[in-house]
């Protein structure tokens, strides 16, 4: 008797723990199952980003491309995939070393930035833009200046970034701002930057970044202003990268 009852109770110590394991492996089942769910998820999301961020780029890279393609040769001006737009005929631009805008480049302006910002502003009604910049650059060569740093890359930050804010100050006072509807102004000087790079972003002979492609910069090239778009997926992205 005391063996078959010994004999029962191993049995249902193994019935009992065959029931655990199945409860495990049902439990890791569902695990499993909702990892992949969310792991799919993920990456529609994903997908769903980066398409969003290739339609902004393709429309508004259209759109600008369609509307300055008979003046960006006359004005020496490049458009590029990412949305900058350069403006590198120093010459034109300003007197070495000043701040002033020269009466060419006024002019230049005068027609580019109405055209340009009516663009823009149609993105910024559906929320699609996250950041316009205007951006000085300089090319390595120090500054002779008492007023600049001696650190000659110190001293072409300032130089590059008072550059750029002279031309957002010049938008700011053009008619075409000034005729703009207050919200307009209040989004973009929400969006608006003037950022000064000094030669951090130095361009060589094929209008690459220098520091990049380890060649010689091309100084002309390099002294320039850009006006830059980057829109809401463009940051989506790079948080999604960052987060890797």
């Amino acid at each position: 008797m005391k063996c078959g009852r010994r004999h029962n109770n191993d049995e249902s110590i193994w019935v009992s723990l065959s029931d655990i394991m199945t409860g495990l492996m049902v439990i890791f089942m569902f695990i499993a199952i909702s990892y992949i769910v969310e792991v799919k998820e993920r990456q529609r999301e994903r997908d769903i980003v980066f398409e969003e961020f290739k339609a902004t780029q393709d429309s508004l890279y259209a759109e600008l491309e369609e509307e300055f393609k008979d003046d960006f040769n006359k004005w020496q001006v490049v458009l590029d995939k990412d949305l900058s737009i350069k403006f590198a005929n120093p010459e034109v631009l300003f007197k070495s070393s000043k701040t002033d805008i020269q009466p060419q480049f006024a002019k230049i302006l005068d027609e580019f930035l109405p055209r340009y910002f009516d663009i823009v502003l149609k993105y910024t009604k559906s929320e699609r833009i996250a950041e316009i910049r205007i951006e000085g650059h300089t090319d390595s060569d120090p500054i002779r200046l008492l007023q600049y740093d001696a650190d000659p890359y110190i001293g072409n930050m300032q130089l590059s970034q008072l550059r750029s804010t002279e031309v957002l100050k010049y938008f700011r006072n053009s008619d075409y701002y000034l005729a703009l509807t207050n919200e307009d102004k209040n989004t973009l000087q929400f969006l608006l930057t003037a950022n000064g790079l000094s030669f951090g972003r130095n361009l060589d002979a094929d209008k690459r970044f220098a520091a990049k492609t380890g060649k010689e910069e091309d100084k002309p090239l390099s002294r320039r202003v850009e006006f830059r778009i980057v829109t809401n997926s463009a940051k989506i992205v790079e948080e999604y990268l960052l987060s890797r």
